[in-house]
């Protein structure tokens, strides 16, 4: 029988190297290359924003005598003065009007469409129906923004807000229900099935059982259009005219010509324009992440 060495448990020399094994087949397993990208996406995407706020502290004088990376000496808040002061409050609320009043209808609807083609799997209008929302992915917004405008003219809707919400909603259906049917299937069938056993009718079901599962696709959904709409240009420029319908993206074109080189005053609204983004990614992240991956599992 080996001695074993004074200070030593017996078959403590194996675990260890068992353990130095896990460890550099870990190490081994790594992928450097992709966390390596992913660095360097991150260093991409954070410079443009790090000149982009400590611009909006700069004075208009000293942003073109100073390094553009470089902070400056003394901040100034007179940008953000000056932009709040040229009515940017009305584009704001205009934005967050036509933002939540286009996503939330857009939501619940898409969620009540993707319940029924989940759950109507057999049924042939509905799968028609189904295919409809598919077709409406391939179509962009600039193929059929003239047919857009002529309808608004027709409601009399023409540089009003809903003329803008109501496109928007029509825009972000398809996409919402493809995430939201295909997180829908990954339910348990067996749940709907208990519901259907204890009584339940299927509009009981969908609010009960199918909407508190989906809410990770929810939170999906709702982010992607909020910043698609947030974010929109060509729908504002051709369906309102006046500026008390302006939204944020307008506000920002008028910007540049108003303050002409003024370049730290529009990186000042630029930057007011993107903190609601930011937050509302900030607050939905780990659902967003978990809905995209749910969503697309199959």
């Amino acid at each position: 029988m080996t001695p074993t060495p004074a200070g030593t448990r017996a078959g403590q020399a194996p675990e260890s190297a068992a353990t130095g094994t896990r460890a550099s087949r870990k190490f081994a397993e790594r992928n450097w290359a992709g966390g390596s990208f992913a660095w360097l996406w991150l260093i991409v995407v954070m410079v443009p924003l790090y000149w982009l706020v400590i611009t909006s502290f700069k004075t208009q004088a000293n942003y073109f005598i100073t390094n553009p990376l470089k902070p400056p000496s003394e901040f100034t808040f007179e940008n953000y003065q000056l932009v709040i002061e040229s009515d940017f409050v009305r584009y704001f609320m205009n934005s967050v009007i036509v933002t939540v009043g286009a996503v939330l209808p857009a939501t619940l609807i898409s969620f009540m469409a993707a319940y029924a083609v989940v759950r109507g799997a057999g049924n042939r209008f509905l799968q028609g129906v189904n295919g409809i929302f598919l077709i409406g992915l391939a179509i962009p917004l600039q193929a059929v923004v003239i047919p857009v405008y002529l309808i608004i003219i027709k409601m009399e809707l023409y540089n009003t807000l809903q003329a803008i919400i109501l496109p928007s909603i029509a825009f972000a259906i398809p996409l919402s229900v493809l995430v939201l049917a295909n997180f829908i299937r990954d339910v348990p069938k067996e749940l709907f099935e208990s519901m259907r056993m204890d009584g339940a009718t299927e509009w009981g079901t969908m609010w009960r059982l199918a909407f508190p599962l989906t809410r990770p696709a929810l939170v999906t959904v709702v982010i992607y259009n909020a910043v698609g709409i947030w974010n929109g240009y060509l729908l504002p420029l051709i369906l309102t005219q006046s500026p008390e319908k302006a939204t944020i993206p307008l506000a920002l074109a008028s910007f540049q010509t108003q303050f002409g080189v003024n370049v730290p005053a529009v990186a000042a609204s630029v930057t007011l324009t993107t903190v609601p983004i930011v937050l509302l990614y900030a607050i939905g992240r780990r659902q967003l992440v978990s809905g995209l991956t749910a969503g697309f599992s199959k």
